[in-house]
């Protein structure tokens, strides 16, 4: 948006054509034992020179991800975008009208999204998939929400400590004032254990949350806690890597009831934190599909008998009235679903399946070569995909910002979220690093503990 200065004519003005004599009247209606009744605690205003100078002085300690060879993982993840991707996506017809507001005006678009969701029916191996949510983490926040919805039940959701952390905070916001608990299953060796779940789960849980590869990088026995979960009816919500689907079990094909994900890495570019892609899609049940939040996109026949397409449901709450939408998600992530759609497209089964084998054989060389370094070692015993977890000497934050320095981004510390992993960083390894770029990162770590 540009900038539009508004003077205290302008402000006059404008009160005056509303009716009301100063700013304080806007707010009357709202009670002043709820009004803030002191200036904002912010510093003072800058002029406009001062403050671009002092806005550049910030940005400018951002690091790119290219900025130094990244290990960094934690849910986004350095994967190669094949040049086809921009080329589609950067069309004017996607770029500027991403969202099917007016079904019968945005055919290019729902059909960008209907391809989407059968590629993701085909990734997840389950019947349905919605146009897309905002990112990882709100995609497992709707998944309980639909399991809420789908069990009638009140009682605990439990949830795996190996999942991202940052997901089971946005889960644990959207419970705080739902009528049931979230409780978190721990994992010391790095996974959950299914006897965990057996013993934690009864005839009142809602839901299952289990992530793999999990936050740590390792495998999750997934069909056994899928099979503890359905024991009692509770609904098995499973996070998976979409990459890593190209060598791994599907969701579908464990079990899964529900199957959510980080999109990040089909065809989106690290980007500070988003926008991201959410993934989701589930059983083709009836209970679970008049569930789903958001948008579904359907293909039809117009009266002309050609194929078109629709929005078959879009029980949002800009649709439906707000008590009986599924979600307040008010909108999907068009733009990045068709980066997606076109990555994947563009890769093929093969080529995914080649990209995942690249990144599982790549960092467990990696992990070889780090746990040579005298002093470290690796944290877990368990099988691991594309990221994997090392126990180091002194303080990681030191020692990262040291590697930095030596040109790489050499993995996330993880005390931040997990205390008793207060020494030990997490690695990830794409299909792009090179053979040349680990053993940088094995020597410059040698040579900083």
């Amino acid at each position: 948006m540009s900038y539009v200065p508004n003077t205290a004519d302008d402000r006059a003005a404008m009160l005056a054509k509303v009716g009301v004599a100063s700013v304080d009247d806007l707010f009357a209606n709202i009670p002043p034992a709820v009004r803030l009744n002191r200036p904002l605690d912010i510093p003072p205003a800058l002029g406009e020179m001062d403050l671009q100078r002092h806005i550049s002085h910030l940005a400018h300690k951002n690091q790119a991800a290219s900025s130094a060879v990244c290990f960094l993982g934690g849910g986004a993840y350095d994967h190669f975008i094949p040049s086809v991707v921009d080329a589609v996506a950067g069309r004017s017809e996607f770029y500027t009208a991403y969202t099917p507001y007016q079904a019968e005006a945005s055919q290019g678009t729902l059909q960008a999204v209907f391809e989407f969701q059968t590629l993701m029916c085909q990734l997840t191996g389950l019947e349905v998939a919605n146009a897309s949510l905002y990112e990882g983490g709100s995609a497992v926040a709707e998944a309980v929400l639909m399991a809420l919805g789908i069990t009638g039940r009140t009682g605990e959701v439990l949830v795996a400590e190996s999942v991202h952390p940052e997901y089971r905070q946005v889960l644990a916001t959207f419970a705080a004032n739902l009528n049931c608990t979230v409780r978190t299953l721990p994992t010391p060796d790095g996974v959950l254990n299914p006897s965990d779940v057996k013993a934690a789960i009864t005839d009142a849980t809602v839901a299952v949350v289990a992530q793999s590869p999990n936050f740590f990088g390792h495998l999750e026995d997934m069909r056994a806690i899928g099979e503890a979960t359905r024991k009692v009816g509770a609904v098995f919500i499973a996070s998976f890597d979409p990459v890593l689907a190209g060598v791994l079990k599907r969701p579908g094909d464990y079990g899964a009831d529900i199957a959510v994900a980080e999109g990040q890495g089909l065809g989106t570019p690290l980007g500070f934190g988003g926008p991201y892609l959410g993934i989701l899609a589930c059983r083709g049940d009836s209970d679970y599909v008049r569930k789903i939040p958001g948008r579904l996109v359907g293909q039809t026949t117009d009266r002309n008998g050609k194929r078109c397409w629709v929005l078959t449901l879009q029980t949002r709450e800009q649709h439906i009235r707000r008590e009986k939408a599924t979600s307040n998600i008010c909108t999907n992530q068009g733009l990045l679903a068709l980066r997606a759609a076109v990555h994947l497209t563009a890769l093929g089964p093969e080529g995914l399946r080649e990209t995942a084998e690249l990144c599982v054989r790549k960092a467990h060389y990696a992990a070889e070569q780090l746990a040579k370094v005298p002093g470290v070692s690796l944290r877990f015993g368990a099988a691991f995909g594309k990221e994997f977890t090392i126990k180091v000497p002194g303080n990681p934050q030191t020692l990262l910002a040291n590697l930095r320095v030596a040109g790489f981004h050499a993995g996330l510390a993880l005390g931040r979220w997990y205390p008793g992993l207060k020494d030990c960083i997490s690695v990830a390894v794409t299909e792009q690093r090179t053979k040349a770029e680990i053993d940088g990162l094995a020597g410059a770590l040698r040579a900083s503990v």
